[in-house]
């Protein structure tokens, strides 16, 4: 995934390389072209669908990627168990973008140039997807399906995003949090990039339209180790409620302080609108206790569909610590497929880039974790259901309790 020479300058960097191909290995992965293919189960079709997956197998993002990569296995598996799409069978190739854009421009070229895929899913953090979009859909000239819950303002044509935009995550959690909760006062920690800019530039929006106040808004390296100084902002600036926009590395030293600060204990909320099971990768649970989050599914939603596929991915991944959730992208993994199924059904296996593309504008899929979805069409974004939910722990266990919900929630973008 990188040359010899970056494992050996960098042996911290080989480890993880090497604990990465192993599990890719177990699961049935096939090394070659310093990338990953997995082959369907059944008889290779004479002239499959090549699908890249780009997304983060080691490096801070990693408890991410990895569900990433196993959702789009369970659901490739899926489709082509069922005899794949418009009589093809689905080929899956892995590159590891590192969760370092340098590293991964490099890996996603493999995917377009050598594997000549015909689409590409992944990206985490919009510095990732900001960083391979180029090579995906200008240089490629390749179709970018981008699974994330991100900040919205991505309206590039052929890449089209499938996970929560600003307005389907604020709309209705920041009303909640200061009308219901009775939350006022703000603080909104951040990572320095994209993502949180955008996002905190639209939820003030919000916060103030609804008596609320943003009492700071700081930026932070990824990095940073120390917040002494951002807990103490918080506690003399009398704030009640932590929208927090600090991601991997940082994400860990800063909850952690917060917790040992006893923000919570005192009253204060912790909010964070990628926050779903997975993080218990990053935290101990009593640290996620009274957290809320703003989500397009929970897995203590209670419709069938969505149990039975909970059922079917632990059995396929028995025992696995990467969740089938919503803040990690794997919802959108699941759904930027089976939109691309359902635009290759509609071209009747026309697979190129212009036929699948103005298929997808239009796309539908009836189910999915947390219930179906639609692309609104012109938008390169979809609708879907959106859901409020509280973390609780029990017996060093979290759960999501859902709240509020509402259907069909518009995107808001471009």
């Amino acid at each position: 995934m990188t040359d010899d020479h970056s494992d050996r300058t960098n042996p911290r960097l080989g480890r993880r390389r090497l604990m990465g191909a192993s599990a890719l290995a177990a699961a049935g992965w096939v090394a070659g072209g310093g990338g990953w293919m997995l082959a369907p189960r059944q008889a290779r079709a004479a002239d499959p669908i090549k699908m890249g997956i780009a997304t983060d197998i080691t490096g801070a993002i990693a408890p991410s990627g990895n569900a990433n990569w196993q959702v789009a296995q369970f659901t490739v598996e899926q489709i082509n168990k069922a005899g794949g799409v418009a009589g093809k069978q689905i080929e899956l190739y892995l590159e590891d973008t590192a969760s370092d854009p340098k590293v991964a421009v490099g890996n996603v070229r493999k995917l377009i140039q050598e594997r000549k895929v015909n689409v590409v899913l992944g990206g985490i953090t919009s510095a990732m997807r900001q960083a391979i979009k180029d090579p995906i859909v200008n240089r490629g000239r390749t179709l970018y399906i981008y699974p994330q819950l991100y900040e919205g303002q991505e309206c590039t044509k052929n890449l089209y995003c499938t996970g929560p935009t600003p307005a389907q995550q604020c709309d209705k959690l920041i009303p909640y949090l200061i009308k219901t909760v009775g939350k006022k006062r703000f603080a909104m920690p951040s990572a320095n990039y994209v993502w949180p800019q955008l996002l905190n530039k639209y939820a003030r929006k919000v916060i103030e339209a609804n008596g609320g106040e943003v009492v700071f808004e700081e930026y932070y390296p990824l990095d940073q180790a120390e917040y002494s100084a951002t807990i103490g902002k918080i506690r003399d600036g009398k704030v009640d409620c932590v929208f927090n926009t600090v991601i991997p590395p940082g994400l860990q030293p800063f909850v952690k302080q917060l917790y040992e600060s006893g923000f919570q204990k005192n009253g204060g909320v912790l909010s964070c609108v990628y926050y779903d099971e997975n993080l218990l990768n990053y935290h101990p649970a009593q640290e996620m206790e009274g957290l809320y989050s703003c989500l397009d599914y929970f897995q203590s939603i209670d419709d069938p569909f969505s149990k039975k596929l909970q059922e079917e991915y632990s059995k396929r991944f028995p025992d696995t610590k990467y969740l089938f959730t919503a803040g990690s992208a794997a919802t959108g993994m699941y759904r930027g497929i089976k939109f691309y199924e359902a635009a290759v059904k509609a071209t009747n296996g026309d697979l190129s880039r212009d036929a699948v593309s103005k298929a997808m504008d239009t796309a539908k899929i009836a189910q999915g974790p947390g219930g179906g979805a639609e692309m609104v069409p012109g938008k390169m974004h979809c609708k879907m259901n959106m859901y409020i939910a509280q973390c609780k722990v029990d017996a060093g266990k979290t759960r999501y309790d859902v709240i509020e919900s509402d259907k069909m929630v518009d995107p808001k973008e471009c």
